[in-house]
């Protein structure tokens, strides 16, 4: 059961993410979400295993930021453990575990990542928040139309994905600091919300948890 607690945290924590994000995900995303949902928690179980290992590979990448060992440690295993959850869920509704292609979302928000370091780490971090504010944003809206039992999983998960993506902006600002990435970081911030704006508001051949516009 949602207590009114639980409610009143995860309602603060989606209006900061609401706060950050340029646009909302269009309806007909969601429309096509409560049709599409062994798709779409195949995907999402994708989409939590890939946050663990890129927590994981930022751990051996990045191995002299004890602040950033710290955080991708806990967010590797809270990640992990989300995609237990959505394997759980997935045996409950009789959903078969298999292989799908990934949507273009990650692949064009890394595009626009730098290849050289110190602006690799601070990107690598920019790019990651945004991630996270997606997953949550669009947490909260799947709540309101997928079953029960589903829309309970997603709203238990809804602030956690709000305070990695609190976490992540946090490395970012102080990586930039330490390092001397970028003169200016909420411009290159807002470079990396353009590129999200796009990805979830155009149209996309296939339906994924964080594909856009469903169309032809």
């Amino acid at each position: 059961m949602t207590t009114a607690a639980q409610l009143t945290r995860n309602h603060d924590a989606l209006e900061v993410v609401t706060d950050f994000l340029t646009v909302s995900t269009p309806d007909a995303w969601f429309q096509v979400a409560a049709e599409q949902l062994p798709i779409l928690l195949i995907d999402h179980a994708n989409c939590e295993k890939k946050a663990a290992s890129t927590a994981l590979s930022m751990m051996y990448r990045y191995v002299e930021h004890p602040q950033l060992l710290q955080k991708m440690s806990s967010l590797a295993r809270e990640e992990l453990r989300h995609f237990e959850q959505v394997l759980d869920l997935m045996t409950d509704h009789g959903i078969v575990y298999k292989q799908i292609n990934s949507a273009r979302y990650a692949q064009g928000l890394h595009q626009l990542v730098s290849k050289a370091e110190p602006k690799r780490l601070v990107d690598l971090l920019i790019c990651g928040a945004v991630v996270e504010a997606r997953s949550c944003e669009r947490f909260a809206g799947l709540t309101k139309v997928l079953p029960e039992k589903v829309a309970s999983l997603y709203q238990s998960l809804l602030n956690s994905e709000a305070r990695h993506f609190q976490e992540y902006l946090r490395l970012a600002e102080s990586a930039n600091q330490q390092a001397g990435g970028y003169a200016e970081l909420s411009e290159r911030i807002d470079e990396f919300l353009a590129a999200d704006a796009h990805l979830v508001t155009s149209v996309d051949a296939q339906f994924r948890f964080h594909s856009g516009v469903p169309g032809a």
